[in-house]
């Protein structure tokens, strides 16, 4: 059985800095149509830090969308021409203050492919060094570190929510095999 829609017509009812929201009419698999709102966005890159003493580097942040404060690896949009490992850096200097002499591409997945384009890719960043940039003017985060079994325990107990987090936490654990 064909699985594919066809798209016979798209329109775009929003356009915004982070994301754009495209409705869809489709052609079915068995010849009905429907519509389908896709969020339309760039990319991301998140980043598992691991410092000399074996910790990993997050941040507390509020989230407006969840209306809370969470605790998650650094991570950020894609800019337009920029590749996946100077995302990685650029997003490790804004958010923690240091750059990777060792990064490790670890996966790429769609959080929300069921509305959302976006693919985040995650790195595992080593060898930290220290490198200072201005912080973002709109962002608002608190550094926080722990040895990576700790940061596993916090998925079980339920304190590491946020998807990327999760998924990075333990693709660093099966590549470092612990």
């Amino acid at each position: 059985m064909e699985l594919e829609e066809k798209t016979l017509r798209s329109s775009y009812p929003f356009r915004g800095k982070v994301v754009t929201v495209r409705v869809d009419e489709v052609l079915l698999p068995d010849d009905n149509e429907s519509k389908r709102e896709i969020v339309e966005h760039a990319g991301a890159v998140a980043i598992i830090p691991i410092n000399d003493n074996q910790e990993v580097l997050c941040i507390r942040q509020f989230r407006k969308a969840a209306e809370k404060v969470l605790l998650e690896i650094p991570a950020g949009l894609i800019e337009k021409g920029e590749t996946l490992e100077a995302c990685a850096q650029r997003e490790l200097a804004e958010e923690i203050g240091f750059a990777s002499n060792k990064l490790v591409k670890l996966t790429s997945f769609y959080p929300s492919p069921g509305f959302s384009s976006e693919v985040i890719h995650i790195y595992l960043a080593q060898d930290l060094v220290k490198k200072t940039v201005a912080q973002p003017d709109d962002e608002f985060i608190l550094l926080e570190s722990f040895p990576l079994k700790e940061g596993l325990a916090k998925i079980q107990s339920g304190v590491v929510e946020d998807g990327k987090t999760i998924v990075g936490l333990l693709m660093a654990r099966q590549y470092l095999g612990l």
